[in-house]
């Protein structure tokens, strides 16, 4: 029997312009490491897994407003802690590209 395994997608999220070394990153609040978790090129973080954030239409999004259902889908978070201009600041909640 042959088994193939299907390539996993990459998350590309774009770091702020203004970010220097040393920086700490964050998915859903949980540090992450460098080399292990994620690497860094051309200005992106490469995570080697898919991350998604939640995409919830006007039929759910209303039935959230009235206390029908609840928000139970796969929402991740990347935030970047880092120093700019001698100053400390976040870049939170990052988009992810295609």
């Amino acid at each position: 029997m042959n088994v193939v395994d299907k390539p996993r997608r990459a998350t590309r999220i774009r770091l702020p312009a203004d970010v220097e070394r040393p920086f700490e990153v964050f998915l859903n609040g949980v540090p992450q490491q460098e080399g292990t978790d994620f690497i860094v090129r051309d200005g992106m973080l490469l995570f080697d897994r898919p991350l998604a954030k939640e995409r919830v239409g006007v039929g759910r999004w209303t039935s959230m407003v009235l206390g029908i259902a609840g928000s139970y889908g796969k929402d991740d978070s990347v935030d970047v802690v880092y120093r700019s201009g001698g100053q400390n600041r976040v870049a939170a909640k990052l988009r992810f590209e295609e």
